[in-house]
């Protein structure tokens, strides 16, 4: 752990790019998770007021209900598009760049939230919030595939888990702006909700202080001397010769393949089990329950004797536990390997879900079953964010080459936006449903991503993305050889038990008695013919058993 910590000591500006990605990356995306819970009352409050004053209509709570979901899921949708914009967008114009335009629409968003309740429209924090979400959708992109190609390679798993510990520190940020001693009061609300603007704008002022990346400069635009002295500006005047011919060794492999799209990721058979990978690992993240664990948590409290004024501090409480354990996680991640904390963290959850099942079934009857419920609660949140989430962010990065990474951070956004906007859809009908047995469907989806890690994903570390390749090459080439032997010797089996049916059978009828005095010379024929059959069969049986012997016999 010190080897690692001297090394990115040794990078000074690589710590800097670590903040400064992080203020204006995936922060934005935790912030706006957790912003919307605390000033709730007064935006629906706002939306009534918005009718009466123009149409004289006041609204009825299930319609005003309506409108608060709206603006809450319209964050999702944003999101998706920006997802879906991020490939091309990083394709043409770079990483730095993409990054630093990305900041106008926060500062916007931020705008229109600001003056949201002196114009008297709830329709400015839709957009607002339709802005937002464009960002965090090229930011989950942008800000793992800068940061991570301005980064040595030994120490690329340490930083990789910032983007998870900003996103950690984004919700707890919101947590903390939103209670009423600070930010959720009613005349400070709107600058809860405005409060991206400020990170943003910190963005954008010292970002240009950044080289672009270096991969970018060398093998998206084939600068050689640039990509040297970005190297030298991040990293310390040193030679990186050496990084520099890896490089062109990915440049060479890759030579004259462009940036692939989506769809073409998709379609290509030779990264199957790189893009099957993201795929399960990208949608389990989702589907772990850490949002239904985070909804029980204040029935919990609650059970627990906390009062409801004092809910907020506990579940403030939830929000710091997710953070200092993502710290940790960024503290050994480098001896630990990254499978390692994928595997341990989901079968953690796997474990922690059917208890917290079983404690949330016997609080009603156990007066101290509550607080296990809540020990359990902080030690799902702990394994949540000391594997899956301090891990998944930048594992497109590390399993896909130059040419892929685009499209698989768009993919990986993409599935995260779905599952997010899915979720909030229906775990609402879950809950109302199957009450906390939900999490049993949670628990399958952490148990099957902890076992396809096991046996189907190599450890990364310290390994390029060609490496990587080779690594799931020899993984599974493996299995799927055992798989054509096994299918071959059942198949050679099956055709040798035919023949010697066949031969059984050619043979039993060339032996039948008959009687040569009645029969005549037709019957000496008729047998002739049967002997020379048998001979036949008797041969190919020889030849397709591996003797290759062709000289036939039959039993006279």
């Amino acid at each position: 752990m010190p080897q690692y910590l001297s090394l990115l000591l040794e990078c000074p500006r690589v710590i800097a790019a670590i903040f400064i990605c992080g203020i204006g990356g995936t922060f934005q995306y935790g912030f706006c998770v957790s912003v919307m819970t605390s000033p709730s009352a007064f935006i629906q409050e706002l939306v009534n007021q918005t009718f009466v004053q123009r149409y004289g209509v006041s609204l009825k709570p299930w319609q005003v209900s309506l409108i608060w979901s709206f603006t809450v899921s319209i964050f999702c949708i944003g999101g998706l598009l920006g997802s879906l914009l991020s490939s091309s967008l990083l394709s043409k114009l770079g990483r730095k760049k993409c990054i630093l335009l990305n900041n106008f629409l926060v500062i916007i968003a931020a705008v229109l939230m600001f003056l949201s309740q002196t114009a008297t429209s709830f329709e400015m924090i839709m957009v607002g919030r339709f802005l937002y979400g464009i960002n965090s959708g090229v930011n989950f992109s942008a800000h793992p595939m800068f940061l991570l190609e301005c980064t040595p390679k030994r120490i690329r798993g340490m930083v990789g888990v910032t983007i998870a510990t900003f996103i950690s520190l984004g919700k707890f940020s919101g947590q903390l702006l939103g209670i009423s001693e600070l930010l959720a009061t009613e005349t400070r609300w709107p600058w809860l909700l405005g409060f991206n603007g400020f990170a943003a704008l910190l963005q954008l002022l010292t970002l240009p202080l950044l080289p672009e990346s270096p991969s970018v400069l060398l093998l998206d635009q084939g600068n050689r001397q640039a990509c040297e002295q970005a190297l030298r500006k991040l990293w310390g005047d040193k030679d990186y010769s050496g990084v520099v011919e890896e490089m062109l060794e990915e440049k060479a492999a890759l030579q004259s393949v462009r940036s692939h799209s989506v769809m073409e990721l998709f379609r290509n058979q030779g990264i199957r089990w790189q893009r099957l990978t993201l795929i399960v690992v990208f949608c389990a993240l989702q589907l772990s329950g850490v949002n239904a664990v985070y909804f029980y948590s204040f029935e919990v409290f609650r059970a627990a004797g906390i009062h409801e004024s004092q809910l907020r501090y506990a579940a403030l409480g939830t929000g710091l536990c997710e953070l200092c354990t993502s710290v940790t996680c960024f503290m050994i991640i480098e001896n630990t390997g990254k499978k390692v904390l994928l595997f341990r963290g989901y079968m953690g959850m796997s474990i922690t879900l059917v208890l917290l099942t079983i404690t949330l079934y016997l609080q009603t009857f156990v007066s101290w079953m509550p607080y296990c419920s809540m020990v359990l609660i902080f030690i799902f949140i702990i394994c949540f964010a000391g594997g899956p989430a301090g891990v998944s962010s930048t594992l497109p990065g590390e399993i896909f080459t130059q040419s892929f990474k685009s499209a698989a951070f768009a993919i990986a956004s993409i599935i995260n936006w779905l599952g997010l906007f899915i979720l909030g859809m229906v775990f609402p009908i879950l809950v109302e449903n199957m009450d906390y047995f939900c999490f049993l469907i949670f628990l399958f989806f952490c148990a099957t991503c902890g076992l396809y890690v096991k046996f189907n994903l190599p450890e990364t570390k310290n390994l390029t993305a060609l490496q990587i390749a080779v690594e799931f090459q020899k993984m599974h080439s493996k299995s799927e050889a055992s798989k054509r032997d096994k299918s071959s010797e059942q198949q050679n089996n099956s055709l040798i038990c035919k023949m010697k049916m066949h031969q059984a059978m050619a043979t039993t009828e060339a032996l039948q008695p008959f009687d040569i005095t009645t029969s005549g010379s037709g019957r000496r024929e008729e047998f002739e013919q049967q002997k020379q059959k048998n001979t036949h069969v008797s041969a190919s049986f020889k030849i397709t058993s591996g003797h290759f012997n062709v000289k036939g016999h039959s039993d006279d």
